[in-house]
């Protein structure tokens, strides 16, 4: 069997329930590389006065992993720059919040060529390599430039925007034509497959010579929709650990005669938070008799302090729940609780126990694995609700759930008041359905598949040219 080498931008391999939560393609990717032997590859998180190359390899909970260290330049060009402050909003559809500046796309590239540079001698002949999300989309393109001529996967763990928005992105072409220097090429749906698909054929005047292949650029990838699960047992198995138990029971006291509607998030605009808190907002106008009936939490970790446009969002978010509160609480009751920190993995499994409602309404996103993390933390007795954006990639797999469009209040209102309302049988018989598809494609099924279509289309490329 080939050995697989993942790469990613940071690497941040899990050590199980105690750790500190960390984010769902950390968790896919450890649960890939215990399975198949093999290496992963990215940045420490750390900057160095000078780039060197130099690697930090160790072994953490089963994972081997070999780290680099970038310049200051890097973080800044690169990682908040092109990547964050250019592609992240592009593909989330905010071309308003996006910032072109050829600093960054320069910095981008240079990034892209020094992890190439420091990967290329840790490869042996027949590994497989597995490239991750949209900081790296250049890198199969400067790794050729090395030589190096294994079979080599992509897989963007965020959406693909529509053509006439990826259109909008300077120098379009050279980014989608890196695309093209992969073997395969994975999408969390079929939707940003097919806009991935349409950009090539409108845009680079490209052909499709069958379902799952593309041709431009004077090459052809394989191309395919892979949408990322959660290991489901294991997270079912966490709400009977010690730590859940606790933290469920001290919920289920703090919510006393009252219903815990729960969020938890990465502080993004992209998650819809606004537009959330402002949903919550208009249920309790529209429903008074409810009022002191619920309790809403929301989780939402800071991240990408630096970005400007995440300090703007949490100065706005931090009014909004003090106007909520300030509206409707009373001298024992407050409606809205919103906390600004991680937990770990095993603390949300007893605090999406302990919830009636999970709300999970980004404004787009790539697939959203909270939706799935609530599911499988149900009690199979007496379940809970989700409540699910209709852009989020879990819905096209999730159709049980109530679906909504994260952009008005009113839905979001109304879905809470469903979901607060609806009767046991109901309850029953949605969550068995969600968690069956929860529990049918995990993360197994994920890695398997896309690692099974690389194999393949680095056969099925072998045969063709000769």
């Amino acid at each position: 069997m080939s050995r697989l080498i993942v790469v990613s931008n940071r690497v941040t391999p899990a050590g199980g329930a105690g750790e500190e939560t960390v984010g769902g393609l950390a968790m896919a990717l450890a649960a890939a590389l215990r399975q198949y032997s093999g290496l992963w590859f990215g940045w420490s998180g750390k900057t160095v006065p000078i780039f060197t190359g130099a690697l930090d390899l160790a072994t953490i909970s089963g994972v081997t992993t070999a780290v680099v260290d970038l310049e200051q330049i890097d973080l800044d060009e690169y990682y908040n720059g092109y990547a964050n402050k250019t592609l992240w909003p592009l593909f989330h559809y905010r071309t308003d919040l996006a910032a072109y500046d050829r600093a960054y796309g320069a910095g981008y590239q240079r990034a892209n060529r020094r992890f190439a540079e420091t990967l290329a001698p840790l490869i042996r002949s027949d590994d497989l390599i597995w490239v991750h999300d949209y900081h790296l989309i250049p890198l199969a393109r400067e790794l050729r430039a090395l030589g190096v001529a294994n079979r080599i996967g992509f897989f963007l763990h965020v959406p693909w925007p529509a053509h006439q928005v990826f259109t909008t992105l300077p120098d379009h072409r050279a980014l989608a034509a890196a695309m093209f220097d992969y073997d395969l090429v994975g999408f969390q749906t079929l939707e940003y497959q097919v806009a991935f698909e349409e950009y090539v054929l409108a845009e680079a005047n490209g052909s499709q010579p069958s379902p799952d292949r593309l041709k431009a650029f004077g090459r052809t990838v394989q191309v395919g929709s892979f949408p990322i699960g959660i290991d489901a047992a294991e997270f079912a198995h966490l709400v009977t650990s010690s730590r859940a138990r606790r933290i469920r029971d001290l919920m289920t006291a703090a919510t006393v005669f009252r219903s815990l509607i729960v969020g938890v998030d990465r502080l993004d605009y992209s998650k819809g938070l606004e537009e959330r808190f402002e949903g919550f907002e208009r249920f309790l106008a529209d429903n008074p008799d409810m009022r002191r009936e619920v309790l809403m939490l929301q989780i939402a970790p800071v991240s990408r302090e630096s970005v400007e446009a995440y300090q703007e969002i949490r100065g706005r978010l931090d009014a909004l729940s003090g106007r909520i509160n300030g509206e409707y609480a009373d001298v024992d009751w407050n409606p809205f609780r919103y906390v600004n920190k991680n937990y770990r993995r095993d603390e949300l499994a007893g605090v999406y126990g302990a919830a009636r409602v999970g709300l999970v309404t980004p404004l787009r996103d790539g697939m959203n694995l909270v939706a799935k993390e609530f599911v499988a933390a149900q009690n199979p007795e007496d379940p809970g609700v989700l409540i699910l954006s209709r852009f989020a990639g879990a819905a096209r797999q999730m159709g049980e759930a109530l679906l909504v469009n994260p952009n008005s209040p009113e839905e979001i209102a109304d879905a809470l008041k469903r979901a607060l309302a609806m009767d046991r049988p109901e309850r029953l018989h949605r969550w068995r359905a969600l968690f069956d598809g929860v529990a049918r494609n995990d993360v197994t099924a994920w890695h398997d598949a896309f690692v099974g279509a690389l194999e393949g289309a680095g056969e099925r490329a072998a045969a063709l040219t000769g």
